[in-house]
């Protein structure tokens, strides 16, 4: 079935609301394990194809590839790049999803049900447990059970790290700004950035330090992020100051516990203070069908993960029109 058979009873955007879809992976001894996926991500849920092909030097958890509606994608056995040793037969489910601007399956054993909640029942796993668990983003309790928010952009990115983080590679000329640009900005720009994934806040903050045009402070979710910038604010009224004395600009995700992107955007568009700050939303998630979302909560630009020139590009130019 198509996910969007179920989607239509979101509020609109900077509810701070989601739609999530319940899955289980059956695992050998009997434990069933459960865990949650954006609905925004899912393009359609079906059943394990009958042909697919084992690709040569594949990821241990890539289950294959199959070939659906004319495009080849890849499978992603979900219970392997757990760890988990998932029970054979039953009727497994294949979840198809779109974000990076990839389409991606995942093999699970079953769907539950579709939940709307708000991010805000969606508990965090704090810097020193996702050390431990990185493939884990949040967990939120849904009727009788604890449900484990998958970071499945992580996954996507050990097969092939290029479509999950922003990096430069070997030999690959660091991105520079015109000296006409570079005049005018001050350097270094000060961001502050909201994730709550922990692979892709150290890679964020890593390769635009690298370029030491850049200082990034980082944050594991809107909710922390919003703090951050209350305090900063209080800071600038005790010394008179206006708000960009001390940030300029504000990068975030938006599938986030606690506070998604799009509330946190509203929040800051709605501040007579902070609404000066430039708001930049950067995620998976940011695609043609969904853009009509940051637009209404007065996003200056939405930008897909990685894509890390674009960002550079994107982050120098909001801040030369603030200039303006």
């Amino acid at each position: 079935m198509a996910a969007s058979d179920n989607k239509g009873i979101l509020l609109e955007s900077g509810t701070n609301e989601l739609e999530l879809i319940e899955l289980y992976i059956d695992e050998v001894g009997g434990y069933r394990g459960y865990y949650g996926v954006n609905v925004a991500k899912v393009l359609e849920i079906i059943s394990l194809p009958p042909s697919i092909v084992k690709p040569p030097n594949a990821a241990p958890f890539v289950a294959g590839v199959f070939n659906h509606r004319g495009k080849v994608i890849i499978l992603v056995d979900l219970a392997l790049w757990l760890g988990k040793n998932r029970l054979e037969g039953g009727n497994p489910i294949v979840i198809i999803t779109e974000f990076n601007k990839v389409t991606s399956a995942f093999l699970v054993s079953g769907i539950t049900r579709i939940h709307r909640s708000s991010w805000a029942n969606i508990k965090p796993v704090d810097p020193y447990m996702q050390n431990f668990c990185d493939a884990i983003t949040g967990l939120i309790h849904l009727e009788d059970k604890t449900v484990l928010m998958l970071d499945l952009e992580r996954a996507i990115g050990e097969i092939d790290p290029r479509l999950a983080v922003p990096q430069l590679q070997p030999g690959e000329v660091k991105t520079h700004a015109p000296e006409t640009v570079n005049a005018r900005l001050r350097y270094p720009l000060r961001v502050l950035h909201a994730d709550d994934s922990g692979m892709i806040r150290r890679a964020t903050k890593k390769f635009l330090e690298e370029l030491q045009e850049f200082i990034v402070t980082s944050k594991v979710d809107g909710s922390e992020a919003w703090d951050y910038l209350l305090d900063l604010k209080k800071k600038a009224g005790e010394q008179n100051r206006p708000i960009t004395d001390f940030i300029d600009i504000v990068l975030s995700d938006v599938e986030m516990p606690q506070m998604d992107g799009y509330h946190f955007c509203q929040k800051v568009k709605n501040d007579p203070v902070l609404k000066a700050l430039p708001f930049i939303l950067f995620s998976s998630l940011i695609t043609d069908k969904l853009r009509h979302k940051g637009e209404s909560v007065h996003a200056d630009a939405q930008l897909s993960k990685p894509n890390p020139d674009e960002l550079v590009q994107n982050l120098k130019e909001i801040m030369l029109k603030r200039l303006e």
